[in-house]
């Protein structure tokens, strides 16, 4: 088993484990974000948001896994057990990151539901960013703000998209 030399947040991680970790956390967070927005927006449904939801923790956090899976296989460097550990940390972190996202649909509003998901999931993305900042030894508050700009133009775009599906194709 390789270890960093370093410490993540006081103790050391595994990379394949801090790939899987990181990579999920963050897709988990921009994609299901995305497509609850931009569900949200497009068809004011929260059957849509739901099922968009469980849609996207099972098919994406397949494909996410898959993607590392083979993006790692493919430069022959990493040991089986370390492309399977890369593989399944991603898998589990986004598929549990995105059902966390039901967690709002189902006991609030959908219009608060989303305000609710949208602080969330930045939350949880500016937390990452702090953690990830602290570990390489840099200022915090660049690559969080770096990080959140990035994920509030998902946030605006998948807005914008819903809004523009909603008015030229109708309500769903």
């Amino acid at each position: 088993m390789v270890w960093m030399g370093e410490a993540t947040a006081g103790w050391p991680m595994q990379p394949s484990l801090k790939t899987g970790l990181h990579f999920g956390l963050t897709s988990g967070v921009i994609t299901t974000l995305g497509l609850v927005v931009g569900l949200h927006a497009g068809t004011h449904s929260e059957l849509a948001v739901i099922g968009g939801i469980l849609t996207i923790a099972v098919a994406d956090a397949l494909s996410d896994a898959m993607g590392i899976h083979v993006s790692r296989e493919a430069e022959d460097i990493y040991l089986t057990r370390e492309l399977w550990v890369a593989t399944a940390a991603t898998f589990v972190v986004k598929l549990v990151i995105a059902v966390t996202f039901l967690v709002p649909v189902l006991f609030l509003t959908l219009p608060g539901a989303i305000v609710v998901s949208v602080v969330w999931g930045l939350g949880l993305l500016a937390a990452l960013s702090y953690w990830i900042a602290r570990s390489r030894h840099v200022a915090p508050s660049r690559v969080v703000l770096e990080h959140l700009v990035l994920a509030g133009a998902v946030v605006v775009i998948t807005h914008f998209l819903g809004d523009w599906v909603h008015r030229y194709f109708g309500p769903l």
